[in-house]
Formats: C-alpha cells, structure tokens, sequence
C-alpha cells in the first residue's frame, strides 16, 4: 500500500539513545515528498520583514542561497507559527524526481527517469548530455529522450517499476518504454511495437521489466492481461515479443505473479521470480528458470526450481554473471536477504544486513547488487544508517566471495546511494543523497575513489544549516521489544520559542505496510521543522531494513504491532521532553493512513491525525482493491471472509464511537488501490459523529499525489488543519479551510 521512496537504516536491536546522522556546512533543500519529489526552485526574494530571508545569486550559477541566520535577530514566537521559506510551492515549483539510472555500454551515456509535477505528474527519460548546445538541455544537463508528452509509466502490479528496456548493442534504437496513456511498449521515437487490444473497459495489455536479448530482436518481460479486469481475472506471465512485428509468446505461465525475467549470456535460457497469492514477494517466492525453445512447456510447474523450494523463503533479483553464466540471487533464507549463487547452499556473502534495496518487491525492476566489467560483483547495503558498497570477487566456484571490499562515506560516496549502475574504467553510477542534501545522480570512481561527481541534481535551492533539522535516530521500548525511527527537531535559525515547554510533534506513518523510511532529505518534514513543529519518521515493527524477523512482526498484527509502534513513539519523546503531550498529531498515506485512523480510534494518545488515501474499512479493502494487494491481508490480518470478525475489530471505521479527535482526510479520485469510497465512508460516519474533520478529494490523482496544486494543497491543507485543532494563530501564508462541525 504506497511504499515510501528509497531509504534504508539499521537492523535488530540496540540501547536507547538519539544520535544526529550527519551534519554539513551548508545545506542543499532535496524536496523529497511523498515520492521522491525533488525540486529546482527559483523563488523571487520574500517580502522584507524581520523575518524574511534574503536570497543571492551569481549570473555563474542557478542555485538560490539563503543567507544564515547570524545576521538576523531571532524572533520569539510560538512553536507551528514560525515563518519559513520552505513552502508547498516551493517544493513542487519546477520539481523533478530522479530514478531509474542506467549507463549504456553502446552509448556510452547515463540516462535516467524524472517524473515532474509541473507537466501532470508525467515521468521522462532522459540523457545526461552537458555538451548539447542546444535549448533542449534541462539544467540538470539532460535532454529529454521520449517524446514530448509522453508519460513513461508501466502498470503492471499497479506500482510499476521497470518502465524501460535497455537493449544490447543497437544504442537508443534498441530502447523500448512503456507509454502510460495506451500501457503500450513503444520505440523512443514514440512508435509503438505491441497492439492496442480493447479489454473490459481498460487497455488489456500492460508490459514491465524487460530485457533484450544479445541481438536486440526480442524484449523479455512481465505481461499482465487484462481481458478481465476483475482483480482474479487478471493474467500475468512471462513473455516474449519480436521487436519488428510485435508477435508475442508465453514462455512461463500457470501462477499469479512473475517478476525479473532475465535472459542468459548465452541466450539459451530465461529466469523468473514467481508466487502464488496469498504470498506477497517478501512472503515466499520461487526462482525458476526455462529454455528458449519452440518445444519447451510455458507452465511453471514444469520448469526448473532454483530455490523457494519450502514454500517460506524470499527470493528476489536474480541476475546471470555475464562471462561464467551462473546464477545469482538474493534470497532471506538466513534471516536477512542475502546474495546467493545457485548450486552454492550457504550465502556467498553472509552479513546480517539486508541486501536488495530499501523496499524490495514493491516495485519491479530492483536489482540490488551488479556485475562489473571485471567480473566482479558490486553489491550495496546499509549499516548504522549508512550505505555501504561491497564489491567482491566471486569467480572461485563452490566457494564465497573473496577479496571483499567495502566503500562508503571516507571514500567520497554520499552518505546514502542505490540503484548501481557500472560504467567502464572503474566508473560507478547511482541515485544518492543524505539527510542534507539533494537527491542526486552520481558518478565515483572505483580506482580513484575522491568525492563522487554529481552529474545531475534535483534541487538548486539551497539554504544554511541553521535552517535545516537534522534527523536523530531513535530507538525506544515497544510491545514487542524495540522499535525504531527519526526525531527531527523544530528547527528554524530566525525564531525561538521561550513560551512554549515543547514543541507540537507530528508522527509520520510510512506505508507499505512492508517498506521503511528514510533519512534522505524530505522537504516534506522540513516543512513542520522550519515552522516549529518536531517530527517523528517512525519504523514499525513490519519495516524493512532490519531483517527478517522484524520483517515479520505484522504477521495476523496488522493494526496492533504498528498501532502500539507509533504511540509509544510518541510518548517516549514526550517523556524525554522532546514533545507537548497535549499536541501530538500523527499522519501516513495509504496503509500509513491506516495506522494513522487506528491510531486515533484505538488509543487515546493523539489529539489529531491527517489520513492521505489511508485505508478505514479493511472489509471493503479485502473485497475492492487490485490483484497485487487482493490477498496482502491474509497475512497482515487473516483470511477473509473466514475471519471477517477480525476484520470489522480491525477497522477504524467501524469504531468511529471511540473517536473523538479531528481527522483531515486526502484523497484521490481515481485511486485503484484505496478505492475513494474508504475516505467517502469515513467522511460521513464522522460527520454523523460530530466530530471536527475535512474531506478533499483531487481530481486527476491516483494512490499517491504527483501533480503540483494537489501537492501543495495537501501539505497547506494540513497546517491550516492543525492550527486550528491546537488554536495556533498568525501561522504565515496559511491557507483558508472549512473544517466540519469545528
């Protein structure tokens, strides 16, 4: 349900205590909200006030600086009125977000994703082109290489992922990509390869995760069929498609999800990870591999089983070694996801650490370790909040890695960095950044190591340290042991607050359920920071990023574990005076929204929450949502309709007699995954309540909000909604909202 963006921390357990993460001279504002947005802000200078921050610029550069605040008198004012150039505007305000990095051997250029509010939310592949001349060049140096107003956007699974092919050899003739409008695979120049072929009201076909082979002919990857758009009618298989006349043909068929085709170097053979519901690919999957062969049967059942074979193990991410032809994996069968070599029993690189990303199997096209042109695997993981490069050799057979070798931080690589994408001469390209600085693409030499080179970034805005709440890691006594997540302090150089004991807090709820936070910079939570509230990012047990077990503690607990998690949270920094107990609000999108309306109706901790396209009935969940998530319940609640009980106990909406706080509800119109009903449902028994709340609904928006005035007004929305539950007045630039029955 909605996995956050990228970001990853620590594992298991450790003593109580807060710690900074990191802390830099200057700071560069990465609006990372919601997913991953990022924005190249140019703001005119604000109005002078005593207040008001005083912006400079130099005709050599595009980066608008703030000045520190040492020049300025601070201002006693009470915490959530605090004046901040941090506004919802200037998050989204020619914002980008970056993924998807890949470096073309043929080419010999790095290209990438943006998705970008401004345009719609619409996602564009680019290349980074610093030499182009031409006013096509972005100033991030990218050249737009789809056409224009194109949308590349895959949605198989729903959540996509795995939009681009990068073919073998023929440069960007052999690139395909997924158009959103039509679900299409299309040439770059916009020339569709696959048919338009009508189902039940959709388009039926959807592709993702594909590859080419050798030749550049043939693309295999995940077709998803929608003949029938009922969820259990819904069709996925492993295909291929003959580039030229887009002819296709089922090669792995006969179970309800597929994922990672690869082809092998020798072209001979595809792998593919598969499950079966009610598994989700963090629950149990299998790795199968088949033959490329007219004759050969297109039933999984009948094709090699690599590993999965105990029906409660984890596989993900395979990939082949492009010279010896053996088979890599990762794989959670020792606790934690692990990097494996098949016909190799034990890990061959053994840590207790996560490999495989933050959040991996939410999206398709994740691959968290790489293949160097020596041969060589490069791998990332993250550790004390850190990422970590290891790079092993692993061309000894029936024996581990050797000669491993670990890069982070002292070496030149940003605090935190994934998606690894090799170049030549010891070249390494990936997506990173850190609590302080912008999502960035990098480039770090292997050989010489030195401060890795940011070729493109997201933000040019950039502000002083004294602005900026850097992010304490936490860890505090739960129901089940230890929990985890980030305090961020209200932090804002031209106020204090002497009137106030503590500050407003405001606990955020990620979703998934089964996914994490991050301590990338989240323009999202400066925005309370720089206002005077503190903010808490919590990891519920559930998260990833902490191994297996933890992983596991929502099992049949949904809306118990994560419930308990994120209150006792909330009172710990209460207790340890980081937090006004009488002005705790939480808030979480999607399955976050739902701890959050939990939260609210279960316990009597918070005093408001804010509900983003969060979930209220499980039942209608259960019975209304894609085939992706269609079973995801049966392992965070229990079987349904077997235990509807369970369900309805689970349900805020059905305990709306034992709420008794202001909700702010935000949803998407066209949102497949929380169909609109569960915010409509909940709406109105709150309203029949009496109780203060506000329903917006947003055109044009799906399971997560992309276009800008969306973005904006949700984040105004819900400062408007918290001034006037805690009676904060003279916020600056709030925004007027009618709030029922208050």
């Amino acid at each position: 349900l909605h996995p956050p963006p990228p970001g990853h921390i620590r594992r298991k357990h450790y003593p109580l205590r807060t710690e900074p993460i990191q802390s830099m001279q200057r700071t560069t504002l990465l609006t990372s909200l919601l997913t991953s947005l990022s924005c190249a802000f140019r703001p005119s200078v604000p109005s002078s006030s005593a207040s008001s921050f005083f912006a400079t610029r130099t005709a050599a550069s595009t980066t608008t600086r703030f000045a520190p605040f040492s020049t300025m008198t601070m201002i006693d004012k009470p915490y959530g009125a605090w004046e901040s150039p941090i506004t919802s505007k200037a998050i989204t305000a020619g914002s980008v977000r970056l993924g998807g990095v890949h470096h073309c051997p043929t080419t010999k250029n790095v290209y990438w994703l943006e998705g970008r509010p401004q345009e719609g939310g619409r996602n564009v592949l680019c290349r980074y082109a610093p030499d182009d001349d031409s006013k096509n060049k972005s100033e991030r140096d990218g050249v737009d290489v789809t056409p224009e107003e194109s949308n590349v956007r895959t949605r198989v699974h729903e959540y996509g992922g795995g939009a681009v092919v990068f073919g073998k050899g023929k440069g960007e003739d052999g690139m395909f990509y997924s158009e959103f409008a039509s679900q299409q695979l299309c040439r770059l120049s916009g020339e569709p390869i696959t048919p338009v072929e009508e189902g039940e009201g959709t388009q039926r076909f959807r592709y993702a995760d594909g590859v080419t082979s050798e030749d550049g002919t043939v693309i295999y990857c995940i077709r998803e069929d929608h003949a029938k758009p009922n969820p259990k009618d819904v069709v996925n298989e492993v295909v291929s498609i003959d580039v030229k006349d887009g002819s296709m043909t089922v090669l792995a068929t006969g179970n309800d999800f597929y994922a990672h085709p690869r082809v092998s170097p020798d072209g001979k053979k595809v792998t593919y990870v598969t499950w079966n519901h009610p598994n989700m690919p963090w629950d149990a999957t299998e790795l199968r591999v088949t033959t490329i062969d007219d004759a050969a049967s297109n039933k999984s059942a009948d094709h090699e089983l690599i590993a999965g074979e105990d029906g409660d193990t984890s596989i993900i991410q395979p990939s082949w070694h492009p010279d010896t032809g053996e088979l890599y994996y990762i794989s959670d069968q020792s606790g934690y996801y692990n990097v494996y070599r098949a016909g190799f029993a034990p890990s061959i690189l053994p840590m207790e650490y996560d490999f495989g990303g933050s959040a991996p199997g939410w999206a398709l096209g994740q691959q968290g370790f790489s293949f160097l042109p020596d041969g060589r695997l490069a791998a990332q993981y993250s550790k004390d909040g850190r990422s970590i490069l290891l790079v092993s050799d692993v061309s000894q057979k029936d024996s581990p890695a050797v000669g491993i070798e670990e890069f982070d931080g002292k070496d030149g690589l940003p605090m935190m960095f994934g998606g690894l994408s090799p170049g030549a001469d010891g070249d390494l390209y990936f997506l990173g950044g850190s609590p302080s600085t912008p999502s960035s693409i990098y480039k770090w030499n292997l050989e010489t190591k030195g401060p890795a080179t940011i070729l493109a970034c997201s933000s040019t805005l950039s502000f002083s340290e004294e602005l900026i709440s850097v992010p304490k890691q936490v860890e505090y006594p739960t129901t089940l042991g230890t929990a985890f997540g980030y305090y961020y302090a209200p932090k804002n150089g031209g106020y204090t607050c002497t009137t106030d004991k503590a500050s407003p807090l405001l606990v955020k709820a990620h979703g998934g359920p089964t996914a994490c936070t991050g301590t990338s910079f989240n323009a999202g939570i400066q925005y309370w920071t720089s206002r005077g509230f503190a903010v808490l990012d919590v990891d519920y047990g559930g998260s990833t990023g902490y191994g297996r077990d933890y992983r596991r503690r929502l099992r049949k607990s949904w809306g118990i574990v994560d419930i308990d998690d994120v209150c006792n949270g909330a009172k710990y920094l209460v207790k340890e005076g980081l937090a006004d107990g009488e002005r705790l609000c939480i808030d979480g999108g999607s399955a976050g929204g739902y701890t959050t309306l939990g939260a609210l109706a279960f316990k009597d901790v918070f005093k408001a929450g804010t509900s983003l396209y969060g979930v209220a009935d499980l039942t209608a969940l259960a019975g209304d949502t894609h085939k992706f998530e269609s079973r995801y319940l049966d392992g965070l609640v229990g079987a349904y309709p077997e235990e509807e009980k369970l369900y309805k106990e689970r349900s805020p909406i059905e305990s709306v007699d034992t709420l008794s706080c202001p909700i702010l509800l935000l949803q998407g119109v066209e949102d497949e995954v929380v169909p609109p009903n569960q915010a409509e449902m909940m709406h109105e028994a709150l309203l029949k309540k009496g109780i203060p709340t506000c329903l917006k609904m947003y055109e044009g928006e799906q399971h997560g909000f992309r276009q800008a005035e969306n973005i904006e007004d949700a984040l105004d929305s819900e400062l408007a909604f918290y001034g006037k539950v805690f009676g904060i007045e003279t916020i600056p630039g709030v925004i007027e909202l009618k709030v029922d029955n208050m």
